[in-house]
């Protein structure tokens, strides 16, 4: 289920830009408060649109794996863990981002701030262990079909 190398490229470029731009825009959030505050604000804000820019990448990305990679690897029962782990840490991102965006309450925000944060700084280890065991389980299958032959 391997997808086309320019797509799988873009898609670990957007992937490490969100991871990036979030984590470098947690470091510039504590930072805001002290002597240099103003750059750490404004570097934050720049963080923070860029953040949101790789979100919407991110978006039509998903759109295009689920008809491309979910379904088709579903069907063929194949990294059904990983990729279902993914499918739901990419939905609560997803809805997470949604209500920080949109939702003003102040009891929900820092409750939704602490999932998305947490969830976010997770999801690469959980994207390379999904791409590893995808690769392996591939590698594997692709031995036993060759010695078969």
């Amino acid at each position: 289920m391997r997808l086309d190398p320019r797509v799988r490229l873009a898609l670990y470029g957007v992937v490490a830009a969100l991871f990036v731009t979030g984590a470098v825009w947690l470091v510039a959030d504590q930072l805001k408060d002290t002597a240099s505050s103003e750059a750490w604000q404004q570097l934050a804000a720049t963080l923070l649109m860029c953040h949101g820019g790789a979100a919407m990448a991110m978006l039509m990305f998903l759109g295009a794996l689920i008809p491309l990679h979910v379904v088709r690897a579903w069907r063929a029962r194949k990294n059904r863990v990983t990729g279902t782990l993914m499918a739901s840490l990419d939905a609560v991102l997803v809805a997470t981002a949604f209500g920080l965006y949109y939702v003003a309450s102040p009891t929900l925000r820092p409750w939704m701030s602490g999932l998305h944060i947490g969830f976010g700084l997770a999801m690469p280890l959980l994207f390379l262990v999904h791409v590893v065991t995808g690769r392996r389980r591939s590698a594997a299958a692709n031995a036993i079909e060759s010695q078969s032959s």
